[in-house]
């Protein structure tokens, strides 16, 4: 049967999607977050996850959250402000106060949340949002519905930063100030020249929120970050952060002053209206920051480190920043063949396409883990050297 009227709309919509090579679709795993994966029936090695220390199927964490479990049950039952603050909760927030070296922290249910929560708590209609251009999707909404003054610079651009902020002071000389920039970008893996970036806040009086989502667990001596490796927490004013890629659990964090903890608790909505996430959940986390800051923590790293490497020279790429790696390869149904190849032969590679990334530069992001072992990365290369890419598909 035909459809018609809505489902029609819908249809249409969604050929126009697949025509233009953008069609998503779900594909659940069979097995746990693990360097090797079944996946539709298929057996593949997975380098596409976002779990660099190998956290999320550590049995140390299944423990947090069955002792959890036994302590307090699963659900919380309510939003935080009613019933639903757990002891769990509270103990997660004083390890990631701890974690981070700020006063405080607040955790909510997703990054997505944190970032729509914060950002329009702290700024409005009168103030000025700068945001670098690569900025995660949840940055970019959180800053329009905000409704503050938008405006951004070129990924990285300091010069351009300081154009905006020079233009901020000058014709809004009464406004609160905001940038907004990641540490390890999601989709190119470089890092943001952070110490630059707060001497320029610092010297224009700006405030700086700084997302470390894929920085937490890969950077600093004890996993806090690049605001950690490079001793700058104490200047920036709000850290976001993920507890779900390489802390391997769920959820996120704003860390900061306990000022900043207080004013998000009573003016934050997607933390104010949510219920609050499983006390399980929150006992993994916590479980996941103490592996991170202990010993076991570091040889993580180091075993990270040393896959990024030996990744990088298969790839025949540069030194990477962090654990993502992207390969440019151009037109978006070239990339999703060049991933659907690579899933033939048994590698799990994402092919990240528009809206994620700009039109024509689709691309497959590689990431590794701690976990994987130096045979799969290897073969990972030797398939590769078996695929036929043409000039403008090969360059990483």
């Amino acid at each position: 049967m035909k459809a018609t009227g809505f489902d029609a709309f819908l249809e249409g919509a969604l050929e126009e999607i697949e025509l233009a090579g953008l069609t998503r679709r779900l594909s659940p795993l069979e097995t746990p977050q693990l360097p090797r994966v079944t996946r539709e029936n298929v057996k593949v090695v997975n380098f596409s996850s976002n779990d660099y220390l190998g956290l999320a199927a550590n049995p140390d964490l299944r423990d947090a959250v069955m002792a959890e479990w036994e302590r307090g049950g699963f659900g919380a039952g309510a939003s935080r402000l009613i019933c639903g603050t757990m002891a769990a909760h509270e103990e997660l927030e004083e390890a990631i106060a701890r974690f981070k070296r700020t006063p405080a922290a607040l955790s909510f249910s997703s990054g997505y949340a944190a970032a729509m929560g914060t950002i329009p708590a702290i700024c409005g209609k009168d103030d000025v949002i700068i945001l670098d251009k690569l900025s995660h999707a949840c940055l970019i909404d959180a800053a329009r519905l905000s409704g503050a003054i938008l405006r951004v610079f070129p990924h990285n651009d300091l010069n351009k930063l300081e154009s905006h902020l020079t233009w901020a002071a000058r014709k809004h000389p009464q406004s609160r100030v905001l940038i907004v920039a990641e540490s390890v970008y999601s989709m190119d893996g470089d890092l943001a020249p952070l110490s630059e970036m707060v001497n320029l806040k610092e010297r224009f009086g700006a405030w700086l929120f700084l997302d470390e989502a894929h920085a937490v667990g890969v950077l600093g001596p004890s996993g806090g970050g690049l605001a950690e490796q490079l001793g700058l927490g104490d200047r920036i004013e709000i850290q976001m952060g993920t507890l779900g890629k390489a802390l391997g659990a769920h959820g996120a964090y704003i860390a900061g002053s306990r000022a900043l903890r207080d004013y998000l608790i009573n003016r934050a909505r997607s933390f104010i209206f949510s219920t609050a996430p499983p006390a399980p959940v929150a006992a993994a986390a916590t479980k996941a920051i103490e592996i991170s800051r202990a010993p076991e923590g570091s040889r993580l790293r180091e075993l990270l480190w040393a896959n990024i490497r030996n990744l990088a020279a298969v790839l025949e790429s540069p030194m990477p920043e962090s654990a993502i790696i992207p390969q440019i390869i151009g037109p978006e149904i070239k990339a999703t063949s060049a991933s659907t190849a690579l899933l033939n032969k048994g590698f799990l590679v994402p092919a990240i396409r528009f809206p994620t990334v700009a039109k024509g530069a689709a691309r497959l992001r590689y990431t590794v883990t701690a976990s994987h072992r130096p045979d799969e990365i290897q073969a990972l290369g030797e398939a590769l050297r078996n695929l036929q890419f043409t000039d403008s598909e090969s360059s990483v």
